[in-house]
């Protein structure tokens, strides 16, 4: 598929060389970043609380926003303590970088997202995930005293797949796991609320640690990290965090202000999803039982059809340059059923 490049704001369509074209790619699941309601929220917040703050967290002067923003994502998440990063990148590093000290071994799953991988541990990505079950199985069966250390994303977006790390229940005890989920794109998008996937994993034997950007799902320009009070406290000393700038307040300001937005907006998403399922129900197309707005298709040839007719889907090489590009199509709250029903007809035809 050709690149587009363009020139005006990215919405449920785009304009490039005067051409409007429906989009189905990229991450603003919840459309939070076209929002006209969100961005006259954030407006209200930039006039309250200014465009920036160039201050580190350990400032004696900090906006009190930051501590609230925490304690209430912490709160909705069930988790004990968050700590917010100006990039989910930033802040999978920072935990990653903690843990990996602690651990004896470490077991990274498929497709985890490269903020949570220390440099050390990158050639150690197991290409299967039953693979990477069974080893962590067979270790755990063998070993006694061991501090364990496992890595995943809670989705697979390529696939797409969402994990399911029940079996982590089974096993033994002789061993300390922890288990560090990121959640990039479960913000806003896996679960009954927005707040990921913490609260459904939290009552494994483990130590849990969640991460991700906030910017896909819930369209904010940060990072976050949640766990337990005593993990969270640690990761909290270190200079990545202390030193740091935080995200620009206003929109966090506006993030407060919103929550209705966010839930009229997920509840929208995930009537896109039933729609589109029913609609695609006879097509080739691989996504999940449960609702998430990935379909993927392997046909390279449906790509300049759809383009021909003013569509673009995701397709590009990923995670690397010289890996086959994958061809996804993304559904968004900012979609209308109009727009499903146009990419239908292009799709079956």
């Amino acid at each position: 598929m050709d690149s587009i490049f363009p020139q005006y704001q990215i919405n449920r369509t785009i304009y490039s060389e005067g051409k409007e074209y429906l989009f189905f790619s990229g991450t603003s699941y919840l459309g939070i970043s076209a929002s006209p309601y969100f961005s006259a929220l954030l407006k209200e917040g930039i006039d309250l609380l200014g465009i920036h703050h160039g201050l580190s967290r350990i400032n004696n002067v900090q906006l009190a926003i930051y501590k609230a923003f925490e304690d209430f994502f912490a709160s909705q998440a069930k988790a004990e303590r968050a700590l917010l990063f100006s990039s989910g990148f930033l802040a999978g590093h920072a935990v990653i970088s903690f843990l990996e000290d602690q651990a004896d071994v470490v077991f990274i799953a498929p497709d985890t997202h490269p903020a949570v991988l220390s440099k050390a541990n990158r050639k150690h990505i197991y290409s299967s995930a039953k693979e990477w079950i069974n080893s962590i199985e067979n270790f755990a069966l063998n070993q006694k005293g061991k501090n364990v250390l496992i890595l995943a994303n809670a989705v697979n977006v390529l696939q797409p797949e969402i994990y399911d790390f029940s079996w982590i229940a089974e096993l033994p005890i002789t061993n300390n796991y922890t288990l560090l989920i990121d959640d990039s794109h479960a913000f806003g998008t896996v679960g009954s609320d927005i707040f990921g996937t913490y609260a459904k994993w939290k009552h494994l034997p483990v130590r849990l640690l969640i991460s991700g950007s906030l910017g896909k799902g819930l369209g904010l320009p940060a990072g976050v990290v949640l766990g337990d009070q005593i993990s969270i406290e640690q990761v909290s000393k270190q200079a990545i965090f202390r030193s740091a700038s935080p995200p620009p307040p206003a929109y966090l300001w506006a993030f407060f202000q919103a929550q209705e937005i966010y839930k009229k907006q997920q509840e929208k998403l995930k009537d896109n999803i039933h729609y589109f399922k029913k609609l695609a129900k006879d097509l080739d197309l691989q996504t999940c039982n449960e609702d998430f707005p990935v379909f993927r298709f392997e046909e390279s040839n449906l790509l300049p059809k759809l383009q021909e007719h003013q569509i673009i889907v995701s397709s590009f090489p990923y995670p690397a340059p010289n890996d086959p590009p994958v061809h996804r199509i993304v559904i968004s709250a900012w979609h209308e059923k109009a727009d499903l029903l146009a990419l239908i007809r292009v799709l079956m035809n």
